[in-house]
């Protein structure tokens, strides 16, 4: 009995610190996170707290406001922030409400760059409910938790062969895999991290440079470039040459548009256009088509010091030979719309491609799904939230500040929503579909 008795009293014994436990504390960009805190005073107010360094050393942080149950517990999945950088019950809010610390450098923007290295993060919890000054403070608990773009058996392999560049991932595994081609938009450069998440799930995925490509200043980025890009991709020996994608984002989406209705070469299984329209029409080179696009630089609006170039191709045209005929492709699309897209009109050029594929007798090929209160850039999921951010200007690498658009909390929902459809769509098309010729 006595025995028994010491047992029961040990069982009621409370730690002298909280215990904070984070699952998994190495994983994926995509993979959400269990964060509960125990062992703290029943109803007593806790605010736990995200910071990362980014690469360019600049500090991003989140928070939020609890207080824990009758047991002493926050359950971040299923317990309500009150206030901070995110309210309600959001089990990823310390990710996606990330923001520069108090005094950053304006304009920044949020990019993994070297996606051999994980992000790391310092999670930790605070006695009361803290607003600032969180460095100068000493928390009552504290994690570090990395998260990746490269899962586990994932290869990267450099793309070098003639004037192409970019960068290749192979999933884990025998293989060989389909295969996507992944372009983003203006701002050029080689963009790595999306396509490295798409090796992560299954997909031989290749990021390709095409604007101001590196060490190749002379070369002439045309349907040429992006036809040869598709045919590395194609014959690789990990990669099932029968069942491919494109994958664009922004401008890169109006090149996966022209090469899915013109080309003869880029025959895809499915296509994913994000943020993206049918509009300009690819010239004899890139270059001459953002030429075209200058003509109009009259439009672009300031507004609080920001740039708002979604009024350029503003109104659609109406003459078919503005903008690319989708009513040529024969592949499925998916095309990801945000309602407050304040960058491209995206909105607009969603309902003129759906009358153009109406009338053309293929509007079953197109999935469009649309997010109110998202903005411009819709990334993978989790990712914060960019309402407008300093952008480099091609021609003459002036710094500007361009408006995106987006409200936070819906803009985290559309990026988490449209992921998820984004890989089902690709499992759909490139696992489980039976290839079809190209018409």
């Amino acid at each position: 009995m006595k025995m028994l008795s010491a047992k029961r009293l040990l069982s009621n014994v409370v730690p002298a610190c909280p215990l904070l436990s984070i699952k998994p504390k190495r994983g994926l960009v995509d993979e959400k996170l269990e964060i509960v805190v125990r062992y703290l005073r029943p109803k007593h107010d806790v605010t736990l707290h995200s910071v990362h360094q980014s690469e360019d050393k600049d500090f991003w942080e989140a928070f939020g406001h609890y207080v824990s149950d009758d047991n002493g517990t926050v359950t971040v999945a299923k317990d309500a922030s009150l206030s901070g950088t995110y309210v309600g019950v959001e089990a990823m809010g310390l990710m996606w409400s990330l923001r520069p610390v108090p005094g950053s450098r304006a304009g920044l923007r949020l990019r993994k760059k070297d996606v051999l290295l994980p992000l790391v993060f310092h999670i930790s919890v605070h006695d009361g409910h803290v607003s600032q000054g969180f460095t100068q403070l000493t928390p009552l608990v504290s994690l570090v938790i990395e998260r990746w773009y490269m899962a586990p058996g994932v290869q990267r392999f450099d793309i070098q062969e003639g004037d192409v560049r970019g960068t290749l991932f192979i999933p884990p595994g025998p293989g060989p895999f389909p295969g996507v081609l992944d372009m983003w938009g203006g701002g050029g450069g080689l963009v790595e991290y999306r396509a490295a998440l798409l090796a992560s799930h299954g997909f031989a995925s290749m990021a390709l440079e095409y604007l101001s490509p590196s060490n190749l200043k002379k070369v002439q980025v045309n349907v040429n470039y992006f036809e040869t890009a598709y045919q590395i991709l194609q014959n690789h020996a990990m990669v099932q040459r029968d069942r491919l994608a494109l994958l664009g984002l922004s401008f890169g989406s109006s090149v996966t548009f022209f090469m899915a209705a013109y080309s003869k070469i880029i025959q895809p299984q499915c296509c994913v256009c994000v943020s993206g329209c049918h509009i300009p029409v690819i010239k004899s080179s890139v270059e001459e088509t953002f030429d075209d696009l200058n003509k109009y630089i009259s439009k672009i609006r300031i507004e609080n010091n920001q740039l708002i170039w979604r009024d350029v191709i503003l109104p659609i045209p109406t003459d078919p030979t503005l903008k690319v005929d989708v009513g040529q492709i024969t592949c499925p699309v998916l095309l990801v719309v945000g309602g407050d897209d304040q960058n491209w009109p995206t909105l607009e050029s969603a309902e003129d491609i759906q009358q153009i594929m109406e009338k053309a007798g293929n509007r079953h090929l197109l999935q469009v799904l649309i997010y109110p209160s998202a903005g411009h850039l819709i990334e993978p999921p989790y990712s914060p939230h960019h309402r407008a951010t300093n952008f480099i200007v091609q021609e003459g690498k002036n710094k500007v500040v361009l408006l995106w658009g987006g409200q936070a909390k819906p803009h985290a929902d559309a990026q988490e929503d449209s992921w998820e459809k984004i890989l089902a769509f690709l499992q759909q098309h490139l696992y489980h579909a039976t290839p079809q010729a190209k018409l």
